[in-house]
């Protein structure tokens, strides 16, 4: 066997330039250790400064004179190195989605770095009590008062907390370490995970599935038992039962030896989900998502690796646990955009889950009530298996839905916030105990400040948004974090007639308060949910009847179970509707249906009112008739016509710079190589849009170019990808820095 003495390693430096890989020599004392994914320290550069990097193949040819080679330095003490199955899936990130190898080598580690793992000290006793007592008269003798407490400690316990001791009985470790060389004792350490997961669950609940639900679980547990792995869509009306189908699937595969992840699109939704599976899974079911602290993600995925735990919980990063017997992937709300990332590579975890599966010869289940456009066409398409569940679990009825027409409102004399209707309800189901739940699309004190005078927008001076009015007279910008107090004047025209629109969750809640008096109000929002543990808190505290209303964004209509609440109010169900996005219909529907499946979930029945300025936008009609199918063959219709996904693809590629010419022309001269590519293969023109600036022009003080490309062949759009790489790769002193998204969900 030909000897690998060579190995071809990509820098941790994520910059186009050194996208590729450095052939290093191994050295003799390193060739048994030095394995691909190995993480190491090798000279890099003109100067050989020591940089990190990871081993992506071993091979026993040299790609250069070796006597130019550099050696590996050292393995890296401190990095985590990924497996071969997780060097496939960066390579699968970079080559789908347009990012660099380190950086899709980031996205598939969950944790970057070896964490100390916790210790638990221990002081034991080696002396028998008579020698211990004698000690302890001889250190009374010498007014030793602080040998003298820990010696009478010992008298009465040979075993005593490490902590207790340092803490409590304020020994100094002088002390300690002067009775351990007199062999008098003795620390002992043990070390343990940190753990995440602090439930009192109580006893597993033992439900009986509905004969929907057992077909479900048999097909594709049949599937499994015969090796048959594929890709299952399970499209279920609000309240039907589609957790404790993925309870009894996750079961079912874990009996067999295998494991499971089960992926949320929110934090908020994790208090819930996990509460059910601890109480089928115990201890062998875990958590990961961007509350844990590092050591606590660290600790979990050592757990995982080392198959401690069968279930892990989590958003989208929860995907790349270091699972090695994977069997089945769980995609709760699939149609959720928080699946798809935001940051280089802007990869989604329906297709990045897919390959996944694929590669671990595991099985897909996707689950929703309001599927992705993407997703149920692929499922028409026989692409995945469609199933259905159309009763809800108590044998209720989906909640009445009422929609409100807000201009008539005003016109009638009603400027509240409130329709009138929705007010009755309030009362209604206050006086009956019942417990109720308001939505709003919105974040923050209030909306932006405008002069009503000259029509002057205060913005951000490095952003070009809006800043947002915030209590304590401040105005702040949500992007970069930018501040100032809220002026008195209009600093244009000198008018004090400079006010906010006042809708945002904590105005609302005043109005609440000040409206149902009697009312207990938990608000839940990005401000209230930033403290460690604020999701649970919230949502326990609601759960537990603490409160009678529940108001909140967008994260409290996704997915949670309480049976008191009868009454849903959505108070501004439009202002999804006017984002210059060709989601907005789909959102506005899917948000509208989900939160309309927040009511009546028990044995009460509920009841919904929709406040809108556009009561016969078909989103808004479809979801009152909470009517899926219509839905889609309408917006299917609008994306057929303009040639959005899925009826063909999209790629955006974003030009960014600290200089805005050198953002423009980069932007400009990719437009002109991608129309020529077009000219010279024959493809009629029109695919692509741009360049232009972006809807946020600029954040931070980073200019922002966009180019649009619609294909119905995927490939191509690789093709714009590569096009646009090269000409950036001989472009040799131009700042500006280029993203890639295919099929974004939320546009530039």
């Amino acid at each position: 066997m030909k000897e690998k003495k060579y190995a071809d390693v990509i820098i941790d430096i994520s910059h186009e330039k050194v996208d590729r890989t450095f052939q290093y020599k191994i050295p003799e004392a390193l060739r048994e250790t030095v394995l691909v994914g190995t993480s190491v320290m090798v000279p890099f550069g003109r100067g050989n400064r020591l940089s990190a990097g990871y081993v992506v193949e071993i091979t026993d040819q040299a790609e250069f004179d070796e006597e130019k080679m550099k050696e590996i330095y050292s393995l890296s003490k401190q990095k985590v190195s990924p497996s071969e199955d997780a060097l496939k899936l960066a390579v699968f990130l970079k080559e789908t989605y347009g990012s660099t190898m380190i950086a899709a080598l980031k996205t598939v580690l969950p944790v970057k770095r070896e964490v100390k793992a916790k210790e638990k000290k221990t002081i034991v006793r080696q002396m028998t009590g008579e020698e211990i007592r004698s000690l302890l008269a001889e250190s009374i003798r010498k007014h030793q008062t602080g040998k003298t407490r820990f010696l009478a400690a010992l008298t009465e316990e040979k075993k005593l907390p490490y902590e207790l001791v340092t803490g409590k009985l304020h020994i100094a470790p002088s002390t300690i370490k002067s009775l351990i060389s007199q062999q008098v004792i003795t620390v002992e350490t043990e070390s343990y995970y940190r753990n995440p997961v602090r439930l009192e669950a109580g006893r597993r609940e033992e439900k009986k599935l509905s004969n929907e639900q057992q077909a479900i679980v048999d097909t594709v547990i049949a599937d499994r038992d015969a090796e048959i792995c594929k890709t299952y869509l399970i499209h279920g009306i609000t309240g039907s039962g589609k957790t404790e189908v993925y309870l009894s699937l996750i079961e079912e595969t874990v009996k067999r030896g295998r494991q499971c992840i089960m992926l949320i699109p929110e934090i908020a939704l994790t208090y819930q989900t996990l509460l059910r599976f601890y109480k089928r899974f115990g201890d062998r079911v875990s958590v990961l998502n961007s509350s844990l602290s590092e050591g606590e993600r660290y600790d979990q995925c050592e757990r995982a690796r080392k198959g401690e735990i069968d279930v892990i919980i989590g958003p989208r990063s929860a995907l790349f646990v270091p699972f090695e017997k994977l069997g089945m992937i769980v995609i709760d709300e699939e149609h959720e955009p928080s699946y798809k990332s935001e940051t280089m590579p802007r990869y989604h975890a329906r297709e990045t889950a897919e390959y996944l599966a694929s590669l671990k010869g595991a099985s897909l289940v996707l689950g929703s009530a309001t599927p992705s456009l993407e997703a149920y066409s692929r499922a028409k398409k026989g692409e995945y298996e469609l199933f259905t569940l159309t009763r809800r679990l108590t044998g209720g009825r989906l909640a009445d839905v009422s929609v409100v027409d807000l201009r008539k409102e005003l016109k009638e004399g009603n400027r509240s916030i409130f329709s009138r209707k929705l007010q009755e309800l309030i009362e209604d189901r206050l006086s009956r105990k019942e417990q109720i739940m308001l939505f709003l699309n919105r974040r923050g004190y209030a909306g932006f400040v405008s002069c009503r005078s000259c029509g002057l927008v205060m913005k951000c001076p490095h952003c070009d948004v809006s800043l947002s009015q915030h209590r304590g007279g401040k105005l702040v910008c949500h992007y970069c974090g930018y501040e100032m107090q809220e002026p008195k004047k209009c600093p244009s025209c000198g008018s004090p007639y400079i006010l906010g629109f006042k809708a945002g969750t904590q105005q609302i809640e005043d109005q609440i308060r000040k409206r149902f008096p009697g009312a207990g109000v938990l608000r839940m929002d990005a401000d209230t949910t930033r403290r460690k543990g604020s999701y649970e808190e919230i949502l326990s505290s609601f759960a537990g009847e603490e409160a009678d209303i529940l108001l909140g964004t967008q994260m409290i209509v996704k997915g949670h179970d309480f049976p008191k609440v009868t009454l849903m109010g959505v108070l501004a169900a439009d202002l999804s509707l006017n984002d210059s996005d060709y989601h907005c219909g789909e959102r506005t529907f899917q948000l509208l249906t989900q939160a309309a499946g927040r009511a009546g979930r028990g044995v009460r029945k509920g009841e919904v009112v929709i406040q809108t300025y556009q009561p016969d936008h078909y989103s808004i009609t479809l979801a009152a008739n909470q009517d899926y199918e219509a839905f889609y063959e309408e917006e299917m219709g609008y994306r057929e016509l303009m040639g959005y996904p899925p009826a063909e693809h999209l790629l955006a590629i974003l030009f960014t710079s600290k200089e805005e010419g050198q953002a423009l022309s980069a932007a400009e001269e990719t437009g002109r190589i991608l129309r020529n590519y077009q000219e010279e293969s024959g493809r009629s023109d029109g695919s692509v849009i741009g360049p232009s600036k972006a809807a946020v022009s600029k954040i931070n003080d980073i200019y922002r170019f966009v180019i649009y490309c619609k294909e119905k062949d995927y490939q191509k759009l690789l093709i714009y990808k590569e096009l646009t790489e090269n000409y950036r790769k001989n472009l040799p002193g131009n700042s500006a820095f280029v993203q890639f998204d295919f099929d974004p969900v939320n546009i530039y």
